[in-house]
C-alpha cells in the first residue's frame, strides 16, 4: 500500500509507493521539495517530521547527524515513509516541478576555459522543449548506468534562439566522466542527459537583496542566475563573491565585468586565496565565504544563493545564520557533491 505525505505550510500532499524515498515520490508527481544532490550527502533536503515515521537510506552524518534525526529531522532523499507522514518544507515551490525528461543531446562545442575547466554545449532536440528554472542541473548517463551531474550555465530564455545548454565542467583526475570529456569525447558525439533537477533557482516574489557566492564551477548556475535577472530587468541590489584559488581560475571573469557595466544593480567581488606572487593578485584573498561577513556583518535582510565546494557551502550556512543573522529558509544552495562525497554515505 502506499503512503499520503502531506507538506506544511503548503498543505501539498503526494503519494510515496512502497520503499519509495519520500523525494523520489515528490519528483515524480510534480512536488518541488528542496533538494541537491539526491544521495544522502548534502543535507539540501533537510526538513521537519511532524507525523508519522521513516527509515533512512544511506547517508552522511554531516547531512544529518544522529542528534538531528532524534530531534525529528529527516534526509527526503533517502526517508522511506512506513506509514503517512506531515512533513514541514518551508520551501516548496507553489507551481510545482518542471518534469524531468530523458533526452538525447549531440555535444555542439567543447572549449577549455582553463587547464581543468571544459565548457560543453549541449545541442537539444529541435522538436523538443527543454523547460527549466535557472540554477538548476541535468544529469549525464552513462553507459553502464551511472550519472554524473552538471548544472546549466545559460539562462532558460537562450533555448528561444537556439536549444541547447552550456555546462563548465571541472576535470576530476580519474573521474569516470571528466576524464573522457578531457580526453576521447568530441563535437558531435551524443550522450545522454534527464533533468531538470534540484530546487536552487531565484524566488522572484522577495525584494530582498540578494548575495549570490559561488566557489570554483559553482559560478555556472550563478552565470544563469544573472542572465535571467537582466533578461526579466530584476534590479533588486546583489553583489556576487566568487572565489577561486588563483585568479586565472576566475575563468569568465571578463564575463562578469561586462554584466556589471550593463547592470548598475550588480556588484562584484572577486576573492583568491592562494594567489602566487607571479600572479600579481591586488584584489581580496582569504576564503570567499568569509569575504561576505567581512562587507556583510548584518544578513538578516538579505538572501543568499550559494553554489560549489560543500566546505563553502556548508560554513556559508552555518556562519550566515550564527553570525550574521541570515534566517535560514532565506539561504538558497547547491552543494557541488563528488562521487567521492557521496561514496561516504
Amino acid at each position: 500500500m502506499s503512503f499520503s505525505v502531506k507538506v506544511e505550510p503548503s498543505g501539498r500532499t503526494f503519494s510515496a509507493q512502497p520503499g519509495e524515498a519520500v523525494l523520489a515520490a515528490a519528483i515524480r508527481q510534480s512536488i518541488g521539495l528542496p533538494y541537491g544532490c539526491k544521495d544522502g550527502a548534502c543535507g539540501s533536503c533537510k526538513c521537519k517530521k511532524l507525523q508519522g515515521t521513516v527509515v533512512h537510506g544511506p547517508h552522511q552524518s554531516k547531512a544529518l547527524s544522529a542528534q538531528e534525526e532524534e530531534a525529528g529531522l529527516m534526509l527526503a532523499c533517502c526517508a522511506v515513509p512506513q506509514s503517512d507522514l506531515v512533513i514541514e518544507s518551508r520551501q516548496v515551490t507553489e507551481e510545482g516541478a518542471l518534469p524531468v525528461r530523458k533526452m538525447p543531446a549531440r555535444i555542439s562545442s567543447l572549449n577549455r576555459l582553463t587547464h581543468d575547466v571544459m565548457r560543453m554545449t549541449l545541442q537539444l532536440p529541435a522538436n523538443e522543449v527543454f523547460r527549466y528554472h535557472a540554477g538548476q542541473y541535468v544529469e549525464f548517463i552513462l553507459r553502464d548506468g551511472a550519472r554524473r551531474s552538471y548544472s546549466m550555465a545559460n539562462a532558460p530564455h537562450t533555448q528561444a534562439a537556439s536549444p541547447g545548454v552550456e555546462l563548465h565542467l571541472r576535470h576530476m583526475p580519474g573521474g569516470k566522466f571528466t576524464d573522457q570529456v578531457f580526453s576521447t569525447l568530441k563535437e558531435k558525439d551524443i550522450v545522454r542527459i534527464e533533468g531538470p533537477f534540484g530546487s536552487f533557482y531565484l524566488r522572484e516574489t522577495s525584494n530582498k537583496p540578494i548575495v549570490l557566492l559561488a566557489s570554483g564551477t559553482g559560478f555556472a548556475p550563478i552565470k544563469a542566475l544573472i542572465e535571467h535577472m537582466q533578461f526579466k530587468n530584476i534590479a533588486r541590489p546583489a553583489v556576487l563573491y566568487w572565489g577561486a584559488r588563483r585568479p586565472a581560475d576566475l575563468y569568465l571573469n571578463d564575463w562578469i565585468e561586462a554584466q556589471c557595466r550593463q547592470m548598475p544593480h550588480l556588484r562584484y567581488v572577486p576573492v583568491v586565496s592562494d594567489a602566487l606572487p607571479e600572479d600579481q593578485w591586488q584584489g581580496r584573498t582569504g576564503f570567499v565565504h568569509q569575504a561576505v561577513l567581512q562587507d556583510l556583518p548584518d544578513l538578516s535582510g538579505h538572501q543568499v544563493y550559494a553554489c560549489g565546494a560543500p566546505i563553502v557551502v556548508e560554513s556559508a550556512r552555518t556562519d550566515y545564520s550564527a553570525r550574521a543573522g541570515l534566517p535560514p529558509e532565506e539561504f538558497f544552495a547547491d552543494s557541488f557533491t563528488s562521487e567521492a562525497d557521496k561514496a561516504q554515505a
